[in-house]
């Protein structure tokens, strides 16, 4: 949370508004927002944290009574609308980890690795009715080598954040904000879910290879393997290579998602369509994550399985 951290050393916080309690793990107990607990340890009770279901007349009206006079957001993924926006004399601002308009809406960045697109960046906006559509009030670009993970990214994103948040709270409380209309294609992303961490052996490597990355750490990269979900944690594609199989073995027909051998300087090497893919660190079904080496230690007859089927 360093835009909260930050802000809480260089402006009046009133109130800090996350998420309610959600029910998680298999005791389905109830756990606070990563904000909320952040919160708690920043400001020790000294400001409000409030956990509005809706942003009704009881949100607006608790709200109001803090005389708040800038709304500063962070991954909310709710929509303000002009009554909750209206109490804000100075508006509100938006931290928003892509270069706008490419990729507006919830998930931006693992969109941009899906994508691979060679930049991606932060974007510090104006508040608006519409889905991410505000004015540009500050941006900061980031290239992309084509290794990143989501995780990374938004640990990257977070401390950028806060430094543009910084200058940009500053700007607009000595009353010289600059605000830049957005320009260039417009492009949406939408929400993730669970299955969609699936891998499809017929995609190209370079495709499964962006698909692990973008979906780590949720909602993952899996596979099936003799009936059980084997979830890839990091893998390296090998776009066009071919493999030398071991003696007495012949993988020239050998469909994608077939498993040709393990390889020292490789790691756990699959059939691709236009390549290979190595497997680097993987998750059996209710088993901890392991390396490749520890992985194929523990499992019989890796080379020819073939994964992808959920009855393999």
């Amino acid at each position: 949370m360093p835009s909260l951290v930050r802000l809480s050393f260089e402006a009046e916080v009133v109130a800090v508004l996350t998420n309610p309690e959600s029910q998680k793990g298999r005791g389905l107990g109830a756990s606070a927002t990563p904000v909320a607990e952040a919160a708690a340890s920043i400001f020790q009770g000294a400001v409000p944290v409030l956990t509005f279901d809706r942003l009704g007349a009881e949100a607006r009206e608790a709200i109001a009574a803090l005389a708040p006079d800038l709304l500063v957001s962070y991954a909310y993924g709710r929509i303000f609308g002009p009554k909750f926006l209206g109490l804000f004399p100075k508006g509100g601002i938006n931290v928003h980890p892509s270069l706008l308009p490419r990729w507006r809406g919830p998930t931006p960045i693992p969109e941009a690795i899906l994508r691979r697109d060679r930049e991606t960046g932060v974007t510090v906006q104006r508040l608006a009715l519409g889905i991410d559509e505000g004015d540009i009030l500050a941006v900061e670009r980031i290239p992309l080598r084509g290794r990143e993970t989501t995780e990374d990214l938004a640990e990257m994103a977070a401390l950028i954040g806060a430094d543009l948040v910084s200058g940009v709270v500053a700007d607009i409380a000595a009353g010289r904000e600059k605000a830049v209309p957005q320009t260039g294609p417009v492009l949406y992303c939408g929400m993730l879910r669970k299955e969609d961490g699936q891998i499809d052996w017929n995609e190209p490597v370079m495709d499964i290879d962006a698909r692990v990355r973008a979906y780590f750490p949720w909602p993952g990269a899996y596979t099936w393997f003799k009936g059980q979900r084997l979830s890839i944690l990091e893998i390296v594609a090998y776009e066009g290579m071919t493999y030398a199989a071991p003696a007495g073995l012949d993988w020239d027909e050998a469909p994608p998602g077939t498993v040709l051998g393990l390889d020292k300087s490789l790691g756990l090497v699959v059939q691709g369509t236009d390549g290979l893919v190595a497997l680097r660190r993987l998750q059996l079904q209710h088993k901890k994550a392991l390396g490749w080496k520890e992985f194929a230690n523990g499992v019989r007859d890796l080379p020819g399985a073939r994964l992808g089927a959920i009855s393999s």
